[in-house]
Protein backbone atom coordinates (compact mmCIF):
# COMPACT_ATOMS: atom_id res chain seq x y z
CA UNK A 1 0.00 0.00 0.00
CA UNK A 2 2.85 2.67 1.01
CA UNK A 3 4.90 1.69 -1.96
CA UNK A 4 1.91 2.42 -4.32
CA UNK A 5 1.33 5.66 -2.30
CA UNK A 6 5.09 6.58 -2.96
CA UNK A 7 5.15 5.43 -6.75
CA UNK A 8 1.84 7.51 -7.42
CA UNK A 9 2.92 10.48 -5.63
CA UNK A 10 6.65 10.91 -6.42
CA UNK A 11 5.51 11.35 -10.10
CA UNK A 12 4.76 14.11 -9.27
CA UNK A 13 6.22 17.51 -8.05
CA UNK A 14 4.81 18.89 -4.44
CA UNK A 15 3.96 22.22 -6.45
CA UNK A 16 1.89 19.97 -8.76
CA UNK A 17 0.02 17.96 -5.90
CA UNK A 18 -0.89 20.90 -4.02
CA UNK A 19 -1.69 22.61 -6.97
CA UNK A 20 -4.09 19.85 -7.88
CA UNK A 21 -5.57 19.58 -5.00
CA UNK A 22 -6.24 23.22 -4.42
CA UNK A 23 -8.43 23.18 -7.64
CA UNK A 24 -10.39 20.16 -6.28
CA UNK A 25 -11.23 22.13 -3.35
CA UNK A 26 -11.64 25.46 -5.83
CA UNK A 27 -14.53 23.14 -8.05
CA UNK A 28 -16.11 21.21 -4.80
CA UNK A 29 -16.82 24.90 -3.39
CA UNK A 30 -18.62 25.99 -7.04
CA UNK A 31 -20.36 22.89 -6.89
CA UNK A 32 -21.68 23.16 -3.29
CA UNK A 33 -22.47 26.89 -3.86
CA UNK A 34 -24.22 25.87 -6.76
CA UNK A 35 -26.73 23.22 -4.57
CA UNK A 36 -27.15 25.76 -1.84
CA UNK A 37 -24.53 23.83 1.04
CA UNK A 38 -22.53 27.06 1.26
CA UNK A 39 -23.35 30.42 2.66
CA UNK A 40 -21.96 32.17 -0.53
CA UNK A 41 -23.31 32.67 -3.98
CA UNK A 42 -21.95 31.29 -7.14
CA UNK A 43 -21.53 35.13 -8.07
CA UNK A 44 -19.87 35.59 -5.04
CA UNK A 45 -17.63 32.65 -4.95
CA UNK A 46 -16.61 33.20 -9.06
CA UNK A 47 -15.66 36.87 -8.06
CA UNK A 48 -13.63 36.11 -4.64
CA UNK A 49 -11.59 33.42 -7.00
CA UNK A 50 -11.13 36.24 -10.01
CA UNK A 51 -10.40 38.89 -7.33
CA UNK A 52 -7.92 36.38 -5.67
CA UNK A 53 -6.25 34.51 -8.05
CA UNK A 54 -5.86 37.72 -10.39
CA UNK A 55 -4.77 39.65 -7.46
CA UNK A 56 -2.05 37.28 -6.81
CA UNK A 57 -0.71 36.98 -10.35
CA UNK A 58 -0.68 40.96 -10.42
CA UNK A 59 1.53 41.09 -7.31
CA UNK A 60 4.09 38.26 -8.38
CA UNK A 61 4.23 39.67 -12.23
CA UNK A 62 4.62 42.96 -11.10
CA UNK A 63 7.43 42.67 -8.69
CA UNK A 64 9.10 40.33 -10.93
CA UNK A 65 9.03 42.93 -13.63
CA UNK A 66 10.37 45.12 -11.04
CA UNK A 67 13.33 43.12 -10.01
CA UNK A 68 13.96 41.43 -13.46
CA UNK A 69 13.56 37.94 -12.04
CA UNK A 70 10.98 35.02 -13.65
CA UNK A 71 7.90 34.47 -11.25
CA UNK A 72 6.92 31.23 -10.62
CA UNK A 73 3.90 30.27 -12.58
CA UNK A 74 2.56 26.99 -9.89
CA UNK A 75 3.37 29.15 -7.04
CA UNK A 76 0.91 32.14 -7.93
CA UNK A 77 -1.97 30.01 -8.55
CA UNK A 78 -1.14 27.97 -5.48
CA UNK A 79 -0.70 31.03 -3.54
CA UNK A 80 -4.03 32.72 -5.08
CA UNK A 81 -6.21 29.55 -4.55
CA UNK A 82 -5.43 29.42 -0.95
CA UNK A 83 -6.36 33.48 -0.52
CA UNK A 84 -9.63 32.47 -2.28
CA UNK A 85 -9.99 29.46 0.39
CA UNK A 86 -9.45 31.87 3.22
CA UNK A 87 -10.66 35.44 2.78
CA UNK A 88 -14.29 36.33 3.18
CA UNK A 89 -16.45 36.09 -0.07
CA UNK A 90 -17.96 38.92 -1.27
CA UNK A 91 -20.08 40.29 -4.36
CA UNK A 92 -19.91 44.14 -3.70
CA UNK A 93 -17.12 46.08 -5.64
CA UNK A 94 -15.32 47.32 -1.64
CA UNK A 95 -15.27 43.73 -0.71
CA UNK A 96 -13.75 42.23 -3.79
CA UNK A 97 -11.32 45.23 -3.59
CA UNK A 98 -10.41 43.84 -0.15
CA UNK A 99 -9.82 40.61 -1.23
CA UNK A 100 -7.87 42.22 -4.58
CA UNK A 101 -5.58 43.98 -1.96
CA UNK A 102 -5.00 40.52 -0.04
CA UNK A 103 -4.46 38.97 -3.85
CA UNK A 104 -1.48 41.37 -4.80
CA UNK A 105 -0.21 41.67 -1.50
CA UNK A 106 0.39 37.86 -1.08
CA UNK A 107 2.30 37.90 -4.50
CA UNK A 108 4.63 41.10 -3.79
CA UNK A 109 5.18 39.19 -0.33
CA UNK A 110 7.79 36.70 -2.09
CA UNK A 111 10.00 39.71 -3.46
CA UNK A 112 9.52 42.34 -0.53
CA UNK A 113 9.81 40.07 2.17
CA UNK A 114 12.10 37.72 1.50
CA UNK A 115 16.32 37.45 1.87
CA UNK A 116 18.36 35.97 -1.02
CA UNK A 117 15.40 35.08 -2.87
CA UNK A 118 13.89 33.25 0.42
CA UNK A 119 10.67 34.47 1.43
CA UNK A 120 9.99 34.84 4.99
CA UNK A 121 6.44 34.19 5.59
CA UNK A 122 3.64 32.43 3.99
CA UNK A 123 2.35 34.57 0.87
CA UNK A 124 -1.32 33.84 1.25
CA UNK A 125 -1.40 34.27 5.24
CA UNK A 126 0.67 37.41 4.77
CA UNK A 127 -1.95 38.57 1.79
CA UNK A 128 -4.49 37.86 4.56
CA UNK A 129 -2.83 40.24 7.72
CA UNK A 130 -2.09 43.17 5.00
CA UNK A 131 -5.51 43.26 3.87
CA UNK A 132 -6.79 42.80 7.72
CA UNK A 133 -4.80 45.49 9.11
CA UNK A 134 -5.95 47.93 6.52
CA UNK A 135 -9.06 47.24 7.21
CA UNK A 136 -10.28 46.24 3.63
CA UNK A 137 -11.11 42.66 4.01
CA UNK A 138 -10.74 40.38 6.39
CA UNK A 139 -9.66 35.87 6.71
CA UNK A 140 -12.59 34.32 7.04
CA UNK A 141 -11.38 30.48 6.96
CA UNK A 142 -14.29 29.36 4.91
CA UNK A 143 -12.75 26.11 3.52
CA UNK A 144 -13.62 25.33 7.20
CA UNK A 145 -16.74 23.12 6.92
CA UNK A 146 -18.41 20.14 7.33
CA UNK A 147 -18.98 19.64 3.70
CA UNK A 148 -15.40 20.15 2.62
CA UNK A 149 -14.23 18.75 5.62
CA UNK A 150 -13.59 15.05 4.04
CA UNK A 151 -11.38 16.45 0.72
CA UNK A 152 -9.59 18.84 3.03
CA UNK A 153 -8.70 15.75 5.04
CA UNK A 154 -7.19 13.62 2.49
CA UNK A 155 -5.38 16.41 0.56
CA UNK A 156 -3.47 17.32 3.97
CA UNK A 157 -2.90 13.62 4.84
CA UNK A 158 -1.83 13.45 1.07
CA UNK A 159 0.60 16.71 1.46
CA UNK A 160 1.68 15.71 5.01
CA UNK A 161 2.66 12.10 3.68
CA UNK A 162 4.54 13.27 0.62
CA UNK A 163 6.97 15.55 2.71
CA UNK A 164 6.95 13.02 5.28
CA UNK A 165 5.47 15.64 7.46
CA UNK A 166 3.33 13.86 9.73
CA UNK A 167 5.30 13.97 12.92
CA UNK A 168 5.09 17.79 12.80
CA UNK A 169 1.04 17.22 12.20
CA UNK A 170 1.20 15.09 15.42
CA UNK A 171 2.68 18.03 17.05
CA UNK A 172 0.78 20.59 15.79
CA UNK A 173 -3.02 18.59 16.35
CA UNK A 174 -1.84 17.36 20.04
CA UNK A 175 -0.92 21.40 20.72
CA UNK A 176 -3.97 23.18 18.93
CA UNK A 177 -6.75 20.07 19.58
CA UNK A 178 -5.55 19.77 23.43
CA UNK A 179 -6.23 23.23 23.94
CA UNK A 180 -9.52 23.94 22.52
CA UNK A 181 -11.17 20.21 23.13
CA UNK A 182 -10.03 21.81 26.50
CA UNK A 183 -11.37 25.00 26.64
CA UNK A 184 -14.74 23.68 24.98
CA UNK A 185 -15.03 21.11 27.82
CA UNK A 186 -14.58 23.06 30.45
CA UNK A 187 -17.44 25.33 28.94
CA UNK A 188 -19.87 22.55 29.27
CA UNK A 189 -20.04 20.24 25.71
CA UNK A 190 -18.78 16.97 25.78
CA UNK A 191 -15.53 15.73 24.43
CA UNK A 192 -17.14 14.45 20.90
CA UNK A 193 -18.87 17.44 20.36
CA UNK A 194 -16.83 19.62 20.53
CA UNK A 195 -14.20 17.72 18.21
CA UNK A 196 -16.69 17.35 16.13
CA UNK A 197 -16.84 21.79 16.30
CA UNK A 198 -13.09 22.07 16.45
CA UNK A 199 -12.74 19.45 12.52
CA UNK A 200 -16.07 21.11 11.26
CA UNK A 201 -15.22 24.85 12.46
CA UNK A 202 -11.61 25.69 12.92
CA UNK A 203 -9.44 25.10 9.50
CA UNK A 204 -7.02 23.30 11.57
CA UNK A 205 -6.14 20.09 8.91
CA UNK A 206 -6.22 22.90 5.71
CA UNK A 207 -4.06 25.15 7.74
CA UNK A 208 -1.55 22.61 8.94
CA UNK A 209 -1.87 20.55 5.54
CA UNK A 210 -1.78 23.47 2.97
CA UNK A 211 0.16 26.03 4.59
CA UNK A 212 2.53 24.92 7.17
CA UNK A 213 4.00 22.75 5.05
CA UNK A 214 5.07 25.71 2.99
CA UNK A 215 8.84 24.38 2.56
CA UNK A 216 10.74 27.75 1.93
CA UNK A 217 9.23 29.18 5.48
CA UNK A 218 9.71 25.62 7.21
CA UNK A 219 12.82 25.26 9.27
CA UNK A 220 15.45 22.96 7.88
CA UNK A 221 15.56 20.03 11.62
CA UNK A 222 12.85 17.88 12.33
CA UNK A 223 12.72 19.59 15.87
CA UNK A 224 12.70 22.76 15.06
CA UNK A 225 9.74 22.07 12.91
CA UNK A 226 8.11 20.40 15.64
CA UNK A 227 8.66 23.56 17.40
CA UNK A 228 6.94 25.88 14.75
CA UNK A 229 3.82 23.49 14.65
CA UNK A 230 3.53 24.08 18.59
CA UNK A 231 3.72 27.81 18.39
CA UNK A 232 1.71 27.87 15.61
CA UNK A 233 -1.11 25.22 17.45
CA UNK A 234 -0.46 27.53 20.91
CA UNK A 235 -1.35 30.95 19.12
CA UNK A 236 -3.72 29.65 16.76
CA UNK A 237 -5.89 27.53 19.79
CA UNK A 238 -5.52 30.49 22.36
CA UNK A 239 -7.68 32.79 20.23
CA UNK A 240 -6.12 36.49 21.87
CA UNK A 241 -6.35 39.89 20.66
CA UNK A 242 -4.12 42.44 20.81
CA UNK A 243 -6.02 45.58 20.51
CA UNK A 244 -8.41 45.12 18.23
CA UNK A 245 -6.32 43.09 16.09
CA UNK A 246 -7.41 39.07 16.56
CA UNK A 247 -4.62 36.94 16.22
CA UNK A 248 -6.29 34.27 14.24
CA UNK A 249 -4.84 31.42 11.79
CA UNK A 250 -3.11 33.70 9.80
CA UNK A 251 -1.60 35.77 12.27
CA UNK A 252 -0.17 32.42 13.83
CA UNK A 253 0.89 31.27 10.69
CA UNK A 254 3.44 34.06 10.52
CA UNK A 255 4.35 34.37 13.95
CA UNK A 256 5.65 30.67 13.43
CA UNK A 257 7.04 31.89 10.33
CA UNK A 258 9.04 34.80 12.12
CA UNK A 259 10.40 32.22 14.62
CA UNK A 260 11.58 29.48 11.96
CA UNK A 261 13.45 32.06 9.68
CA UNK A 262 15.44 32.56 12.76
CA UNK A 263 16.02 28.93 13.41
CA UNK A 264 16.97 27.97 9.31
CA UNK A 265 19.28 29.35 6.81
CA UNK A 266 18.80 33.18 6.44
CA UNK A 267 19.55 33.88 2.97
CA UNK A 268 19.68 32.53 -0.07
CA UNK A 269 23.48 31.17 -1.21
CA UNK A 270 24.82 32.12 -4.83
CA UNK A 271 26.74 29.51 -6.41
CA UNK A 272 28.80 29.66 -9.42
CA UNK A 273 28.76 26.61 -11.43
CA UNK A 274 32.42 25.47 -12.00
CA UNK A 275 31.95 21.95 -13.69
CA UNK A 276 30.21 18.32 -13.83
CA UNK A 277 31.46 14.80 -14.13
CA UNK A 278 29.62 11.71 -15.72
CA UNK A 279 28.91 9.25 -12.84
CA UNK A 280 26.84 7.00 -15.16
CA UNK A 281 24.97 7.25 -18.04
CA UNK A 282 21.85 8.26 -16.16
CA UNK A 283 23.38 10.39 -13.87
CA UNK A 284 25.72 13.34 -13.15
CA UNK A 285 27.54 15.15 -10.50
CA UNK A 286 27.32 18.65 -10.68
CA UNK A 287 29.60 21.34 -9.10
CA UNK A 288 28.84 24.72 -7.86
CA UNK A 289 31.66 27.13 -5.70
CA UNK A 290 29.01 29.25 -3.13
CA UNK A 291 29.87 32.79 -2.74
CA UNK A 292 30.21 31.93 1.03
CA UNK A 293 31.07 28.55 2.75
CA UNK A 294 27.59 26.67 3.57
CA UNK A 295 26.64 25.70 6.48
CA UNK A 296 25.28 21.97 6.38
CA UNK A 297 24.86 18.31 7.83
CA UNK A 298 25.70 15.27 5.55
CA UNK A 299 22.66 13.67 4.38
CA UNK A 300 20.95 17.19 4.06
CA UNK A 301 19.48 18.56 0.92
CA UNK A 302 19.80 21.94 -1.01
CA UNK A 303 16.75 23.38 -2.88
CA UNK A 304 18.19 24.94 -6.31
CA UNK A 305 16.29 27.85 -7.65
CA UNK A 306 17.30 28.12 -11.80
CA UNK A 307 14.28 30.77 -13.42
CA UNK A 308 14.91 29.77 -17.24
CA UNK A 309 12.90 30.38 -20.49
CA UNK A 310 9.96 27.69 -21.32
CA UNK A 311 9.81 26.76 -17.29
CA UNK A 312 7.11 23.88 -17.68
CA UNK A 313 4.92 22.53 -15.22
CA UNK A 314 7.45 21.18 -12.24
CA UNK A 315 8.86 24.75 -11.88
CA UNK A 316 11.90 26.40 -11.61
CA UNK A 317 12.91 25.08 -8.14
CA UNK A 318 14.12 21.20 -7.23
CA UNK A 319 15.44 19.64 -4.23
CA UNK A 320 18.81 17.53 -4.67
CA UNK A 321 20.96 15.87 -2.21
CA UNK A 322 23.73 17.20 -1.40
CA UNK A 323 27.04 14.98 -2.11
CA UNK A 324 30.20 17.32 -0.77
CA UNK A 325 31.69 16.57 2.93
CA UNK A 326 30.49 19.66 5.09
CA UNK A 327 34.63 20.02 5.23
CA UNK A 328 34.97 20.94 1.67
CA UNK A 329 33.85 24.76 2.02
CA UNK A 330 34.82 25.78 -1.54
CA UNK A 331 32.55 23.88 -3.35
CA UNK A 332 29.37 22.30 -3.26
CA UNK A 333 28.46 18.86 -5.59
CA UNK A 334 25.06 17.28 -6.15
CA UNK A 335 24.35 14.33 -7.73
CA UNK A 336 21.23 13.86 -9.83
CA UNK A 337 19.90 11.61 -12.71
CA UNK A 338 19.65 13.16 -16.44
CA UNK A 339 16.92 11.24 -17.66
CA UNK A 340 14.40 13.18 -16.81
CA UNK A 341 13.75 14.50 -20.36
CA UNK A 342 10.20 15.89 -19.75
CA UNK A 343 11.99 17.82 -16.99
CA UNK A 344 12.72 21.86 -18.39
CA UNK A 345 14.95 22.22 -15.01
CA UNK A 346 16.65 19.56 -15.57
CA UNK A 347 18.01 20.47 -19.13
CA UNK A 348 18.34 24.04 -18.23
CA UNK A 349 20.47 23.00 -14.77
CA UNK A 350 22.31 20.35 -17.39
CA UNK A 351 22.81 23.37 -19.72
CA UNK A 352 24.70 25.72 -17.51
CA UNK A 353 27.88 27.39 -18.95
CA UNK A 354 30.85 27.45 -16.77
CA UNK A 355 30.84 30.44 -14.31
CA UNK A 356 26.87 30.63 -14.35
CA UNK A 357 25.22 31.69 -11.28
CA UNK A 358 22.41 30.25 -9.44
CA UNK A 359 21.02 30.25 -6.36
CA UNK A 360 20.57 27.97 -3.57
CA UNK A 361 16.94 29.17 -1.69
CA UNK A 362 17.46 26.18 1.52
CA UNK A 363 19.46 23.60 3.16
CA UNK A 364 17.27 21.15 5.04
CA UNK A 365 16.75 17.39 6.08
CA UNK A 366 17.81 15.00 9.00
CA UNK A 367 18.94 12.20 6.98
CA UNK A 368 21.61 12.04 9.84
CA UNK A 369 23.69 9.40 10.90
CA UNK A 370 23.57 8.45 15.01
CA UNK A 371 25.77 10.58 16.73
CA UNK A 372 26.96 7.41 18.29
CA UNK A 373 29.94 6.28 16.44
CA UNK A 374 29.45 2.94 17.86
CA UNK A 375 26.27 1.95 16.38
CA UNK A 376 26.81 -0.65 13.46
CA UNK A 377 24.82 0.85 10.19
CA UNK A 378 23.37 -0.26 7.01
CA UNK A 379 23.11 1.92 4.01
CA UNK A 380 20.59 1.00 1.57
CA UNK A 381 20.52 2.78 -1.87
CA UNK A 382 18.63 2.40 -5.24
CA UNK A 383 20.50 4.00 -8.05
CA UNK A 384 20.86 7.68 -7.36
CA UNK A 385 19.54 7.44 -4.15
CA UNK A 386 23.13 6.45 -3.06
CA UNK A 387 23.75 10.81 -3.03
CA UNK A 388 22.96 10.89 0.49
CA UNK A 389 25.55 8.37 1.72
CA UNK A 390 28.16 9.69 -0.48
CA UNK A 391 28.01 12.63 1.36
CA UNK A 392 27.84 10.44 4.94
CA UNK A 393 31.26 8.65 4.04
CA UNK A 394 32.88 11.71 2.57
CA UNK A 395 32.27 13.04 5.66
CA UNK A 396 33.51 10.52 7.84
CA UNK A 397 36.82 10.07 6.21
CA UNK A 398 37.00 13.58 6.58
CA UNK A 399 36.64 13.43 10.00
CA UNK A 400 38.46 10.56 10.60
CA UNK A 401 36.15 8.48 12.03
CA UNK A 402 36.19 4.57 11.66
CA UNK A 403 32.32 3.46 11.80
CA UNK A 404 31.04 -0.24 10.79
CA UNK A 405 29.16 0.48 7.78
CA UNK A 406 27.20 -1.76 5.29
CA UNK A 407 26.30 -0.17 2.04
CA UNK A 408 23.80 -2.68 0.09
CA UNK A 409 23.62 -1.17 -3.23
CA UNK A 410 20.74 -1.75 -5.43
CA UNK A 411 21.20 -0.75 -9.09
CA UNK A 412 19.45 -2.05 -12.62
CA UNK A 413 23.11 -2.59 -14.50
CA UNK A 414 26.50 -2.46 -14.21
CA UNK A 415 26.68 1.12 -16.20
CA UNK A 416 24.88 2.78 -13.53
CA UNK A 417 27.19 1.97 -10.35
CA UNK A 418 27.93 5.24 -9.25
CA UNK A 419 31.45 6.29 -7.83
CA UNK A 420 32.60 3.02 -7.90
CA UNK A 421 36.18 4.09 -7.15
CA UNK A 422 35.85 5.89 -4.62
CA UNK A 423 33.62 4.11 -2.73
CA UNK A 424 36.75 1.50 -3.08
CA UNK A 425 38.52 4.49 -2.11
CA UNK A 426 37.14 4.72 1.07
CA UNK A 427 37.30 0.59 1.87
CA UNK A 428 33.41 0.93 2.28
CA UNK A 429 31.72 -2.24 2.50
CA UNK A 430 29.28 -2.77 -0.46
CA UNK A 431 26.83 -5.25 -0.86
CA UNK A 432 25.80 -4.70 -4.73
CA UNK A 433 22.12 -6.63 -6.27
CA UNK A 434 21.95 -6.35 -9.56
CA UNK A 435 20.36 -8.29 -12.72
CA UNK A 436 22.27 -11.33 -13.05
CA UNK A 437 22.62 -10.31 -16.90
CA UNK A 438 23.76 -6.89 -15.84
CA UNK A 439 27.54 -7.17 -17.29
CA UNK A 440 29.09 -6.44 -13.67
CA UNK A 441 32.44 -5.16 -13.97
CA UNK A 442 35.23 -6.66 -11.40
CA UNK A 443 34.18 -5.94 -7.89
CA UNK A 444 36.57 -4.27 -5.54
CA UNK A 445 37.99 -6.14 -3.35
CA UNK A 446 35.65 -5.28 -0.07
CA UNK A 447 32.39 -5.99 -2.36
CA UNK A 448 29.96 -8.83 -2.46
CA UNK A 449 27.27 -10.01 -4.70
CA UNK A 450 24.06 -10.28 -3.49
CA UNK A 451 22.17 -11.20 -6.07
CA UNK A 452 19.32 -9.81 -8.29
CA UNK A 453 16.94 -7.97 -6.00
CA UNK A 454 17.26 -8.07 -2.35
CA UNK A 455 14.88 -10.31 -0.58
CA UNK A 456 13.83 -10.45 3.00
CA UNK A 457 16.92 -13.87 3.08
CA UNK A 458 19.20 -12.20 0.60
CA UNK A 459 19.63 -9.29 2.89
CA UNK A 460 20.60 -11.84 6.23
CA UNK A 461 22.77 -13.63 4.31
CA UNK A 462 24.42 -11.05 3.44
CA UNK A 463 24.27 -8.96 6.17
CA UNK A 464 23.70 -11.47 9.49
CA UNK A 465 24.35 -9.06 11.83
CA UNK A 466 21.48 -6.79 10.31
CA UNK A 467 19.03 -6.74 13.01
CA UNK A 468 21.42 -5.19 15.65
CA UNK A 469 21.83 -2.35 12.91
CA UNK A 470 20.89 0.69 12.26
CA UNK A 471 18.77 1.26 9.11
CA UNK A 472 18.92 3.60 6.49
CA UNK A 473 16.99 3.61 2.95
CA UNK A 474 17.64 6.17 0.11
CA UNK A 475 15.73 6.45 -3.25
CA UNK A 476 13.06 6.60 -5.33
CA UNK A 477 9.62 6.39 -3.83
CA UNK A 478 8.86 3.27 -4.94
CA UNK A 479 11.98 1.92 -4.04
CA UNK A 480 11.92 3.16 -0.49
CA UNK A 481 8.43 1.50 -0.22
CA UNK A 482 9.50 -1.61 -1.38
CA UNK A 483 12.75 -1.84 0.75
CA UNK A 484 11.29 -0.76 3.97
CA UNK A 485 8.91 -3.66 4.02
CA UNK A 486 11.63 -5.72 3.12
CA UNK A 487 13.66 -4.71 6.00
CA UNK A 488 11.03 -5.27 8.33
CA UNK A 489 10.60 -8.61 7.12
CA UNK A 490 14.14 -9.29 7.60
CA UNK A 491 13.54 -8.35 11.44
CA UNK A 492 14.00 -4.20 11.54
CA UNK A 493 11.07 -2.75 13.01
CA UNK A 494 12.29 0.86 12.58
CA UNK A 495 13.60 2.17 8.87
CA UNK A 496 14.91 5.68 8.84
CA UNK A 497 14.15 6.87 5.19
CA UNK A 498 15.16 9.93 3.10
CA UNK A 499 12.47 12.39 3.52
CA UNK A 500 12.90 14.78 0.40
CA UNK A 501 11.84 12.45 -2.37
CA UNK A 502 13.64 15.06 -4.73
CA UNK A 503 13.16 12.20 -7.60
Amino acid sequence: MTAALDALLGRMTMYRLTLVLLLVLTVEALVLSLTGLLAYTPAELGGTLVAAVGGTIIGTRLMALILRLRPHGDSSLITGLIVFLIMFPSGTGAGLGGILVAGVAAGASKFLLAVGGRHIFNPAATGAVVATLLGVGAAAWWVANPYMLPVVAVGAALILYRTRKLPMAAVFLVVALGILLTGLVQGGMAPGAGLQLVLTSYPVLFLLGFMMTEPLTLPPRRWQQWLFAAIVAVVLALQVSIGPVFLGPEFALLIGNAVAFLMGQRRGVRLTFAGSRQLTPTSTELVFEPARPVRFRAGQYMELSLPHPGTDSRGSRRVFSITSAPQQHGTLTFGLRTTDSGSSFKKALLALPRDARITGTLVGGDFSLPRDPSVPLLLVAGGIGVTPFISHLRDLAARGETRDVVLVYVVRSGQEIAFREELAELGTRVVLFAPSDADLPPLPGTWTYGGADPTAEDLLTAVPDLSRRKVLVSGSPAFIGRLRATVHEAGVPRVRTDAFLGY
